[in-house]
């Protein structure tokens, strides 16, 4: 079972597919410390370092190397870089370029090397923003042209979608992503059900601050693994200077309960009134709490960007790939920033191998017995201590702050979206 990777990273979605018994035959990655991180753990790979739009990645050339013929390869995979297709970007700037930005053409070249290559089984892998239903054109882009390899090449690739929360799979990691299946022959695929449930939103003072990550499913299965599971047993040397909050809020993340973020220091929080309602984003100063599962990692935080630690410090590298059911024993290379990139744009590897092993069974016909859960999960960690009780706010400038603060307006009457609404039009 071969596998061609690309964007690849430092490998998450690989590892998954490892477990679930498919072999890397070459895999593509242009960021010189991820290449480092996959060659120093995993010798047995072909790693070509190039940019997937180089003359020398071109997809018969990538087959070559893989010592593959087109209709040879078992699965293509990979996750194109999701910056066109971002919440976070089109929150930002209150519009997105989406296939029109030209990062958007490494959809171009996944869709080209599948072209040339016809594997048995296709899967691709992206943020929710890909079939954002209000803008959904990067799905559609998708189907239509693998409508035409289909035309064009005599194969009857199926696009079978769905947005899968890795919690709900078991993950420590409260992350929404969507995966795309598809069989040469058209065999249709039934993403796996849920094997753990995912907890309610989180209470505040004022009743719910709801989450869209946030979401009970309803079917009595045990819960998915906490922050607690996955980093209690880990030793890390919280003092390193690589982990210290910086900016302007780092000393307002003590007074910061766990398990919460700036929304407590509002008037419908419990602490100081320094911030107006939602008026943030939502993981600014977010804190860990150790008996839920860790929000989102990201692959490029600001300095009052979470989520941190409960002990009010940054993760380590070890933290963020144990969050991310990487191998106990795999090593991210790199700066502390380059690590976070790295794993901040992976894809949990026990998510993978859930996805992998129905796969299996599915489309390539395989006498496995049902997984379960995936065995990169972390174990259990026993009984959880309390949470240490936040501190006081004392610092100057942010007690300057305390006073009323305005709540954000709502959805398109920010200070953003006014702005852009008495923008002349072109």
């Amino acid at each position: 079972m071969r596998l061609i990777s690309l964007f690849t990273g430092a490998g998450g979605l690989d590892l998954g597919l490892e477990a679930a018994g498919f072999e890397t035959a070459v895999a593509v990655e242009h960021d010189a410390d991820a290449v480092r991180t996959l060659r120093a753990n995993r010798p047995g790979w072909t790693v070509l370092e190039t940019d997937i739009h180089a003359p020398h990645a071109a997809p018969a050339k990538l087959l070559a190397v893989a010592g593959l013929q087109p209709r040879e390869a078992t699965l293509l995979a990979g996750g194109p870089p999701c910056q066109p297709f971002s919440k976070s970007g089109y929150w930002h700037r209150g519009e997105s370029r989406r296939l029109d930005d030209p990062r958007a053409r490494t959809l171009d070249a996944y869709l080209a090397v599948l072209r040339e290559a016809l594997p048995e089984v296709f899967l691709l892998e992206n943020v929710p923003g890909l079939a954002f239903n209000a803008k959904a054109e990067g799905i559609t882009f998708i189907r239509d042209q693998i409508e035409a390899i289909n035309r064009d090449c005599g194969v009857r690739y199926t696009v079978c979608a769905a947005q899968l929360n890795a919690a709900a799979y078991g993950v420590p990691q409260l992350r929404q992503r969507v995966f795309l299946v598809g069989h040469r022959e058209g065999q249709p695929f039934d993403f796996p059900a849920p094997t753990h449930t995912v907890p309610p939103p989180v209470s505040t003072a004022d009743g719910t601050v709801k989450a869209s990550q946030l979401e009970l499913t309803g079917q009595p299965l045990p819960p998915c693994r906490t922050a607690w599971d996955a980093l209690g047993h880990l030793e890390v040397d919280g003092q390193a200077k690589e982990l210290q909050a910086t900016g302007k809020w780092a000393a307002l993340l003590a007074s910061i309960p766990e398990g919460h973020n700036y929304l407590f220091h509002t008037e419908r929080g419990g602490g100081l009134p320094l911030f107006g309602w939602r008026t943030r984003y939502w993981s600014m100063l977010l804190k860990l709490s150790k008996r839920r599962p860790s929000w989102t990692i990201t692959a490029q935080p600001g300095p009052a960007i979470g989520p941190f630690h409960w002990d009010s410090r940054r993760l380590s590298r070890q933290e963020l790939a144990a969050l991310q059911t990487f191998p106990s024993d795999y090593t991210v290379v790199g700066s502390h920033r380059s690590a976070q990139r790295q794993l901040g744009n992976a894809v949990p590897s026990a998510l993978a191998h859930v996805v992998g092993h129905a796969i299996r069974r599915q489309l390539l016909g395989h006498d496995l017995p049902p997984l379960g859960e995936s065995p990169l999960l972390p174990a259990v960690n026993g009984t959880v201590p309390k949470p240490r009780p936040a501190c006081a706010v004392t610092h100057p400038p942010y007690l300057a702050m305390v006073g009323p603060h305005a709540a954000h307006p709502g959805t398109g009457r920010g200070p953003g979206a006014q702005r852009r609404k008495s923008e002349p039009v072109a």
